[in-house]
């Protein structure tokens, strides 16, 4: 695993990422306010949060720390397509889209325009992939301009038209072959979360346990690998570290709520003992050697 990028003494918020979380919708706040913790707590120096126009006061009521940019709404409750243009113009380093921003057509219109032009980085997930369901070879990497996509195995299934049961009986199989075909980097979620690279590297992970089965941790994973590709500007490092990371914050929490009671925002809570438990391994490597 990439180590943790030690910090400067003299630097400062802009050297560590600003990332772009386009997220929620009437009634699902919650997802993007846990998507821009995430990357909050996983070390971006400044995240904003793009919202429909009727959330961005509930959102910037959630949490000092994140910036709001309201987005105009369509006919049909959904994005504006019209607001593609102004996305692109304020992000700078990574995009995150996706997490309860609904399936309005406006809306699925909208991520289809942010996937065809954005040229930084972007992080897709929840609703973001669902747009992709009627098109998913629109969903590909470019030279220059990676992906990351983070389906549960509902999503999954959805992209490559099989069931839920057919993903999860070849999930290593099933995310290589996405991954490679649409030049993209996979990480399906689940119990042993894989990642899967375009060039056909396949990642399982150790860390996590069944009390994160509940809503809204991959919306906290989504921040998380969008804030780590802002700092270490490399998509595989990225997927890996934040994945182990918010596994081993899913133990963590579990250790302190229990399985049945721990929520997302617990497993956000302990990001930092988390990160900090990495770092501690680290120094004794370090030492010893």
């Amino acid at each position: 695993m990439k180590r943790l990028p030690k910090r400067n003494p003299d630097s400062h918020k802009g050297d560590y990422g600003r990332v772009l979380v386009v997220a929620g919708s009437r009634g699902k706040t919650g997802a993007a306010h846990l998507a821009a913790v995430g990357a909050l707590r996983s070390g971006a120096g400044l995240v904003t949060i793009a919202t429909p126009a009727i959330c961005q006061p509930i959102l910037a009521a959630m949490a000092p720390e994140y910036m709001t940019e309201p987005l105009g709404e369509g006919d049909d409750g959904g994005l504006d397509p019209v607001s593609v243009d102004r996305v692109i113009e304020m992000a700078r380093d990574v995009i995150a889209i996706g997490p309860g921003l609904g399936q309005a057509p406006a809306t699925r219109q909208f991520i289809k325009q942010i996937v065809d032009r954005a040229t930084m980085p972007l992080v897709v997930d929840a609703d973001g992939l669902n747009a992709f369901v009627d098109d998913p070879d629109r969903l590909a990497g470019r030279e220059g301009r990676d992906i990351i996509i983070t389906p549960h195995p509902g999503e999954m299934a959805r992209l490559v038209g099989m069931s839920t049961e057919e993903v999860q009986a070849s999930r290593i199989e099933i995310a290589r072959n996405f991954a490679v075909a649409h030049r993209v980097f996979v990480v399906l979620k689940g119990h042993r979360t894989i990642v899967a690279t375009p060039d056909e590297k396949i990642f399982i992970n150790p860390t996590g346990n069944p009390g994160m089965a509940t809503g809204g941790t991959g919306d906290v994973l989504t921040g998380m690998i969008a804030a780590w590709l802002a700092q270490l500007l490399d998509a595989e490092a990225a997927c890996k570290l934040a994945v182990y990371l918010h596994g081993l914050a899913g133990d963590l929490a579990e250790a302190d709520e229990g399985e049945a009671a721990m929520t997302a925002a617990d497993v956000a809570g302990h990001l930092g003992d988390a990160i900090m438990e990495v770092t501690a391994r680290r120094k004794v490597v370090d030492r010893d050697q």
